[in-house]
């Protein structure tokens, strides 16, 4: 018993180094001494009859052999852990990971009224900034995350479709004088960019043909949020997904000057382990968000599939 003990040990040493590619920075989370780290991968070398790491310079890298081992350790801790959450943490409740701008302009309002409907099922919320939305269940203390993707996640994780997004520029009521302006007018406008790289004016310019608009002048800012607070203010033109925005143009705070909606093949999915314990707690709340998308249905915008 002692032997296997010791062994999980090992085991649980190198898959937190596999992760961190560094002994010092598995040392860190482990409270050990990077010596104790080192002499635990060495004993499970001499244990498998292979190499685990590839010692170049201060950066490890896998084997085959080690990604093989790191890769179903991953999963095999993360099945420990989530049965020793149960006994120690909320058995009922959700922990959820969700980008800024969707909290603010969609969730929060949607998990108000799940938590009025269903007050047996509480859900923690973590809005977080993410350049690209992302999320490791196996190292972030999340249950479940609504992330921006093109639905190909990994085999253990279960995915589902809230909404796709639909990209349109916005502006104030009053920016434009022209009532149905001409995309020609672009030339002339202030850009208001939602991401660093510009990813979305690019996409909508590209689907409407009119990729001679230059996008490099403008306001860039870190998230869509932010792009659409700009945009209230009179400052430029931004570039929204259709569903986050609905609620600032049913109330008139925004505009679209252009009548085209396009569609990126990106949506905001649902996503959580396959093996999660907490999936009937998943199943409820995704089957409420899913009566919260605001419909799609103006009849002033045109709907383009890229």
């Amino acid at each position: 018993m002692s032997e296997r003990i010791q062994a999980l040990h090992a085991l649980r040493a190198f898959e937190v180094a596999s992760r961190y590619g560094s002994f010092t920075r598995a040392a860190q989370e482990l409270a050990l001494t990077q010596g104790a780290v080192s002499h635990h991968i060495k004993t499970l070398e001499a244990l498998f009859g292979c190499d685990l790491f590839e010692r170049r310079g201060p950066k490890l890298r896998l084997t085959e052999h080690g990604s093989l081992l790191a890769q179903e350790l991953k999963v095999g801790f993360k099945i420990i852990e989530n049965a020793c959450a149960l006994l120690r943490q909320d058995r009922h409740g959700l922990r959820l990971k969700a980008p800024s701008t969707l909290t603010v302009r969609w969730l929060l309002r949607a998990l108000d009224g799940f938590k009025k409907l269903d007050n047996s099922c509480p859900v923690q919320l973590s809005s977080v900034w993410m350049d690209i939305d992302a999320v490791d269940f196996y190292s972030e203390p999340y249950d479940c995350a609504i992330l921006l993707g093109n639905g190909r996640f990994p085999a253990d994780v279960e995915s589902l479709k809230l909404f796709d997004e639909w990209l349109i520029p916005v502006c104030h009521p009053d920016y434009l004088a022209e009532p149905a302006p001409s995309l020609a007018v672009l030339h002339d406008c202030e850009f208001l960019h939602p991401s660093p790289d510009r990813r979305d004016w690019r996409r909508w310019l590209a689907r409407v043909d009119a990729l001679d608009v230059g996008i490099d002048r403008g306001q860039v800012f870190d998230t869509l949020d932010q792009g659409i607070s700009a945009a209230q203010q009179g400052l430029g033109i931004s570039v929204v997904d259709l569903v986050l925005a609905s609620a600032d143009l049913a109330a008139g705070s925004l505009a679209t000057p252009f009548p085209q909606a396009v569609a990126t093949g990106d949506g905001y999915y649902m996503v959580w382990l396959k093996s999660s314990p907490k999936a009937r707690q998943m199943h409820r709340l995704r089957d409420y968000l899913l009566t919260q998308v605001p419909p799609l249905s103006r009849k002033d915008i045109s709907y383009l599939y890229g």
